[in-house]
């Protein structure tokens, strides 16, 4: 007789349609009631990965025996491993991911698992195997987060410094990855001694961070570290905007919007579609 898996409760409250539409339309290859199963554990997964990674873990386990050959469900096991610190099965898992998806989103967390097993080399071979243009911004952000890691390994710290220094380290605008890069790019500098320069790398991130958690916008301007008077700045010229508008220019806006209005009345009798007025330039 087969020994049966220890498999982790699941509260009743818990629901399948929890889990991303993506990641449930790759359940559909699976029996409907095992799908619902699967779909509930990676669920659990998900809600304990910060918490509790081995309970998490133990949840991806139970998804994986049901559904082992879903991307999501390898992918899921892999990020739970990485959690654990078993940066061997996170690799194993990671490699499986990436064959059934032919999705490399995870290469940050390979290469960051490759230098969890000791081959800090073998982290940069892999990273390098790739053409960073073809990634989504934000892997290739991690990817150059996980690239200077593996360079601190070796004992690289210059060159740790420039796998970070890309387009999206931009002090002025800040994205869901730039608190990570930003805070990164601070250690290194204080691994190269300059701490001046390292503390206020530090304060940028601090303000990407709670400027993101504030969620107002996608994207969010850091101008109160980059420049603390560009506010001020912004609202002067805004002002002075405002008065040429309400100035000569509404003059002339008057006086063309009289002229249509003339011209739309001595046409009255004309059956015309063209609308008369001013066109909508857009903002």
């Amino acid at each position: 007789m087969r020994t049966r898996h220890d498999d982790p409760a699941i509260p009743a409250e818990v629901e399948a349609n929890e889990l991303d539409k993506g990641a449930r339309i790759q359940l559909k290859t699976l029996e409907k009631e095992n799908a619902n199963d699967v779909a509930r554990h990676l669920v659990m997964a998900a809600r304990l990965i910060d918490e509790d990674p081995e309970l998490a873990h133990r949840h991806a386990l139970s998804a994986a025996r049901r559904g082992g050959r879903i991307a999501i469900v390898r992918e899921s096991l892999a990020i739970t491993a990485y959690a654990t610190g078993d940066f061997a099965l996170a690799l194993r898992e990671l490699r499986t991911f990436r064959r059934i998806s032919g999705s490399n989103d995870q290469l940050p967390l390979m290469v960051d698992s490759e230098r969890g097993v000791g081959r800090p080399d073998r982290a940069l071979e892999l990273g390098r195997s790739v053409l960073r243009e073809s990634l989504p911004t934000d892997v290739r952000v991690g990817l150059a987060i996980a690239m200077s890691g593996a360079r601190l390994d070796l004992g690289q710290t210059e060159e740790a410094l420039a796998e970070l220094e890309i387009p999206e380290l931009d002090r002025t605008k800040a994205f869901s990855y730039s608190p990570m890069l930003f805070q990164a790019y601070a250690e290194v500098l204080d691994e190269l001694g300059q701490t001046a320069k390292a503390e206020e790398w530090h304060e940028i991130a601090r303000v990407a961070a709670e400027a993101l958690d504030d969620e107002i916008d996608d994207v969010m301007t850091v101008v109160e570290v980059a420049n603390p008077d560009y506010v001020e700045e912004v609202e002067e010229v805004e002002e002075v905007e405002e008065v040429e508008e309400d100035g000569d220019g509404d003059v002339q806006e008057d006086q063309d919007l009289a002229g249509a209005a003339s011209a739309a009345d001595d046409d009255s009798s004309e059956d015309s579609s063209e609308p008369s007025g001013k066109s909508d330039g857009g903002n």
